[in-house]
Protein backbone atom coordinates (compact mmCIF):
# COMPACT_ATOMS: atom_id res chain seq x y z
CA UNK A 1 0.00 0.00 0.00
CA UNK A 2 1.07 3.51 -1.01
CA UNK A 3 0.35 6.74 -0.39
CA UNK A 4 -0.69 7.86 -4.40
CA UNK A 5 -2.86 4.74 -4.12
CA UNK A 6 -5.88 6.87 -2.77
CA UNK A 7 -8.15 9.64 -4.14
CA UNK A 8 -9.55 11.32 -1.06
CA UNK A 9 -7.39 12.28 2.15
CA UNK A 10 -10.06 12.89 4.78
CA UNK A 11 -9.29 14.49 7.86
CA UNK A 12 -9.70 14.49 12.07
CA UNK A 13 -9.50 18.17 12.09
CA UNK A 14 -8.52 18.69 16.09
CA UNK A 15 -5.84 17.41 17.41
CA UNK A 16 -4.08 16.59 13.99
CA UNK A 17 -4.38 20.03 11.83
CA UNK A 18 -5.48 22.11 14.61
CA UNK A 19 -3.42 22.48 18.01
CA UNK A 20 -6.58 21.63 19.89
CA UNK A 21 -4.11 20.79 23.11
CA UNK A 22 -2.79 24.13 23.39
CA UNK A 23 -5.92 26.06 22.60
CA UNK A 24 -7.77 24.19 24.81
CA UNK A 25 -5.21 25.13 27.54
CA UNK A 26 -5.36 28.29 26.68
CA UNK A 27 -8.83 28.73 26.93
CA UNK A 28 -9.06 26.90 30.75
CA UNK A 29 -6.38 29.61 31.70
CA UNK A 30 -8.93 31.60 33.72
CA UNK A 31 -10.72 28.39 34.89
CA UNK A 32 -7.60 26.17 35.86
CA UNK A 33 -5.59 29.61 37.10
CA UNK A 34 -8.49 29.72 40.22
CA UNK A 35 -7.66 25.91 41.19
CA UNK A 36 -6.47 25.55 44.86
CA UNK A 37 -4.13 22.05 43.44
CA UNK A 38 -1.60 22.16 41.30
CA UNK A 39 -2.79 21.25 37.87
CA UNK A 40 -0.26 19.36 35.07
CA UNK A 41 -1.19 19.74 31.12
CA UNK A 42 -2.33 16.17 31.29
CA UNK A 43 -4.11 16.48 34.12
CA UNK A 44 -6.17 19.63 32.66
CA UNK A 45 -6.40 17.60 29.27
CA UNK A 46 -6.97 13.97 30.24
CA UNK A 47 -10.51 15.47 32.98
CA UNK A 48 -11.24 17.14 29.58
CA UNK A 49 -11.35 14.17 27.81
CA UNK A 50 -13.44 12.76 29.85
CA UNK A 51 -16.15 15.22 30.82
CA UNK A 52 -16.24 15.89 26.87
CA UNK A 53 -16.48 12.28 25.65
CA UNK A 54 -19.40 11.55 28.31
CA UNK A 55 -21.32 14.57 27.46
CA UNK A 56 -20.87 13.90 23.60
CA UNK A 57 -22.47 10.43 24.67
CA UNK A 58 -25.71 12.48 26.81
CA UNK A 59 -26.52 14.61 24.34
CA UNK A 60 -25.17 13.63 20.56
CA UNK A 61 -27.33 16.08 18.70
CA UNK A 62 -25.89 18.93 20.77
CA UNK A 63 -23.80 21.45 18.58
CA UNK A 64 -20.06 21.73 19.75
CA UNK A 65 -20.12 25.28 20.94
CA UNK A 66 -22.79 24.38 23.11
CA UNK A 67 -21.53 21.39 24.52
CA UNK A 68 -18.33 22.72 25.56
CA UNK A 69 -20.19 25.40 27.95
CA UNK A 70 -21.43 21.98 30.14
CA UNK A 71 -17.76 20.60 29.81
CA UNK A 72 -16.40 24.00 31.49
CA UNK A 73 -19.22 23.93 34.17
CA UNK A 74 -18.28 20.03 34.60
CA UNK A 75 -14.60 21.02 34.80
CA UNK A 76 -15.49 23.84 37.44
CA UNK A 77 -17.79 21.61 40.01
CA UNK A 78 -14.72 19.15 39.56
CA UNK A 79 -11.87 21.65 41.00
CA UNK A 80 -14.46 23.63 43.16
CA UNK A 81 -13.85 26.62 41.57
CA UNK A 82 -17.25 28.91 41.19
CA UNK A 83 -18.31 29.92 37.38
CA UNK A 84 -20.70 32.02 36.34
CA UNK A 85 -23.09 30.54 32.59
CA UNK A 86 -21.19 33.46 30.83
CA UNK A 87 -17.66 31.79 31.50
CA UNK A 88 -18.78 28.99 30.04
CA UNK A 89 -20.55 29.87 27.08
CA UNK A 90 -17.09 31.86 26.19
CA UNK A 91 -14.99 28.53 26.40
CA UNK A 92 -17.71 27.10 23.92
CA UNK A 93 -16.81 30.14 21.52
CA UNK A 94 -13.22 29.69 21.43
CA UNK A 95 -12.30 27.09 19.36
CA UNK A 96 -12.02 29.28 16.57
CA UNK A 97 -8.94 30.78 18.04
CA UNK A 98 -7.32 27.25 18.49
CA UNK A 99 -4.32 27.60 16.53
CA UNK A 100 -3.09 25.37 13.60
CA UNK A 101 0.05 23.36 14.16
CA UNK A 102 2.96 25.24 12.49
CA UNK A 103 3.19 22.31 9.33
CA UNK A 104 -0.84 22.42 8.74
CA UNK A 105 -1.45 25.04 6.37
CA UNK A 106 1.50 24.56 4.27
CA UNK A 107 0.94 20.53 3.94
CA UNK A 108 -2.58 20.97 3.34
CA UNK A 109 -1.76 23.21 -0.23
CA UNK A 110 0.74 20.86 -1.56
CA UNK A 111 -2.01 17.64 -0.80
CA UNK A 112 -4.29 19.74 -2.20
CA UNK A 113 -2.33 19.24 -5.59
CA UNK A 114 -3.42 15.48 -4.95
CA UNK A 115 -6.05 14.69 -3.63
CA UNK A 116 -9.23 15.48 -3.22
CA UNK A 117 -9.41 17.06 0.93
CA UNK A 118 -12.40 15.97 3.10
CA UNK A 119 -13.12 16.97 7.21
CA UNK A 120 -14.70 15.00 9.39
CA UNK A 121 -15.02 16.81 12.84
CA UNK A 122 -16.57 16.87 16.12
CA UNK A 123 -16.95 20.70 15.82
CA UNK A 124 -19.76 22.81 14.82
CA UNK A 125 -19.71 24.74 11.21
CA UNK A 126 -19.40 28.13 12.84
CA UNK A 127 -16.58 26.95 14.70
CA UNK A 128 -14.82 25.26 12.00
CA UNK A 129 -15.48 28.32 10.01
CA UNK A 130 -12.81 30.02 12.07
CA UNK A 131 -10.33 26.83 12.15
CA UNK A 132 -10.57 26.79 8.54
CA UNK A 133 -9.74 30.72 8.06
CA UNK A 134 -6.24 29.07 9.65
CA UNK A 135 -5.87 26.27 7.77
CA UNK A 136 -5.86 28.82 4.52
CA UNK A 137 -7.15 25.78 2.29
CA UNK A 138 -10.57 24.89 0.69
CA UNK A 139 -11.94 21.39 1.45
CA UNK A 140 -13.96 19.73 -1.47
CA UNK A 141 -16.11 18.62 1.41
CA UNK A 142 -16.45 19.44 5.13
CA UNK A 143 -18.70 16.81 7.22
CA UNK A 144 -19.05 17.77 11.12
CA UNK A 145 -20.82 16.84 14.28
CA UNK A 146 -23.44 19.33 14.10
CA UNK A 147 -24.44 18.09 10.26
CA UNK A 148 -24.29 14.21 11.73
CA UNK A 149 -25.99 15.02 14.84
CA UNK A 150 -23.77 12.83 16.70
CA UNK A 151 -19.84 12.80 17.76
CA UNK A 152 -17.10 10.65 16.88
CA UNK A 153 -16.20 7.37 17.60
CA UNK A 154 -20.04 6.82 16.64
CA UNK A 155 -20.21 4.66 13.70
CA UNK A 156 -22.64 7.20 12.07
CA UNK A 157 -20.46 9.85 11.39
CA UNK A 158 -18.39 7.18 9.12
CA UNK A 159 -21.39 6.03 7.90
CA UNK A 160 -23.17 9.48 6.41
CA UNK A 161 -18.98 10.01 5.55
CA UNK A 162 -18.93 7.38 3.14
CA UNK A 163 -21.96 8.12 1.69
CA UNK A 164 -21.68 11.65 1.04
CA UNK A 165 -17.95 10.59 -0.78
CA UNK A 166 -19.68 8.01 -2.78
CA UNK A 167 -22.26 10.38 -3.95
CA UNK A 168 -19.15 12.69 -5.35
CA UNK A 169 -18.15 9.17 -7.11
CA UNK A 170 -15.45 8.36 -4.01
CA UNK A 171 -15.81 4.88 -3.42
CA UNK A 172 -13.93 3.16 0.32
CA UNK A 173 -10.91 2.13 -0.90
CA UNK A 174 -10.01 5.30 -2.51
CA UNK A 175 -10.08 7.20 0.94
CA UNK A 176 -7.58 7.62 3.64
CA UNK A 177 -8.96 8.93 6.74
CA UNK A 178 -5.79 10.47 8.44
CA UNK A 179 -6.00 11.45 12.12
CA UNK A 180 -4.44 11.57 15.80
CA UNK A 181 -6.97 9.82 17.55
CA UNK A 182 -7.13 6.23 18.07
CA UNK A 183 -10.13 6.87 20.18
CA UNK A 184 -12.12 9.11 17.87
CA UNK A 185 -10.84 8.07 14.37
CA UNK A 186 -8.78 5.30 14.15
CA UNK A 187 -11.40 2.56 15.85
CA UNK A 188 -14.05 3.62 13.77
CA UNK A 189 -11.89 3.72 10.90
CA UNK A 190 -10.95 -0.16 11.69
CA UNK A 191 -14.74 -0.85 12.10
CA UNK A 192 -15.70 0.50 8.79
CA UNK A 193 -12.35 -1.29 6.51
CA UNK A 194 -10.98 2.51 5.65
CA UNK A 195 -7.28 2.64 5.33
CA UNK A 196 -5.51 4.86 8.19
CA UNK A 197 -3.14 7.10 8.47
CA UNK A 198 -2.07 8.35 12.16
CA UNK A 199 -0.47 11.60 12.85
CA UNK A 200 1.22 10.97 16.21
CA UNK A 201 1.64 14.64 17.12
CA UNK A 202 1.47 13.30 20.78
CA UNK A 203 4.74 11.15 19.81
CA UNK A 204 6.90 12.83 22.60
CA UNK A 205 4.25 12.71 25.19
CA UNK A 206 2.50 10.66 27.57
CA UNK A 207 -1.04 9.35 27.73
CA UNK A 208 -3.81 10.62 25.19
CA UNK A 209 -4.06 13.78 26.53
CA UNK A 210 -7.05 15.13 24.99
CA UNK A 211 -8.78 12.12 24.19
CA UNK A 212 -10.07 9.31 25.76
CA UNK A 213 -7.77 5.83 26.02
CA UNK A 214 -8.99 3.70 22.89
CA UNK A 215 -8.37 0.61 25.07
CA UNK A 216 -6.65 -2.37 22.46
CA UNK A 217 -4.86 -0.25 19.98
CA UNK A 218 -6.71 0.19 16.26
CA UNK A 219 -4.16 -0.68 13.31
CA UNK A 220 -3.59 1.45 10.59
CA UNK A 221 -1.83 1.68 7.64
CA UNK A 222 0.40 4.70 7.81
CA UNK A 223 2.41 6.86 11.01
CA UNK A 224 4.22 10.02 10.36
CA UNK A 225 5.04 12.09 13.64
CA UNK A 226 3.48 15.62 11.53
CA UNK A 227 1.77 16.25 8.42
CA UNK A 228 5.10 18.05 7.54
CA UNK A 229 6.19 14.09 7.52
CA UNK A 230 3.46 13.14 5.08
CA UNK A 231 4.25 15.23 2.79
CA UNK A 232 8.04 13.79 2.31
CA UNK A 233 6.64 10.28 2.60
CA UNK A 234 4.36 11.62 -0.64
CA UNK A 235 7.21 12.98 -2.42
CA UNK A 236 9.26 10.22 -1.78
CA UNK A 237 6.23 7.89 -3.34
CA UNK A 238 6.08 10.06 -6.71
CA UNK A 239 10.04 10.04 -6.65
CA UNK A 240 9.88 5.89 -6.75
Amino acid sequence: MRLTDFKVLTFDCYGTLIDWETGMVAALEPLTSRVKRPLSRNDILEAHARHESSQQLQTPGKIYRDLLPIVYRRLAEEWEVPVGWNECVAYGRSVRNWPAFTDSAGALQYLKRYYKLAILSNVDNENFAGSNERLQVDFDAVYTAEDVGSYKPSDRNFEYMMEKLKALGIEKHEILHTAESMFHDHGPANRHGLASCWIFRRYDQKGFGATMDPGAMPKYNFRFNSMADLVKAHQEDLRS
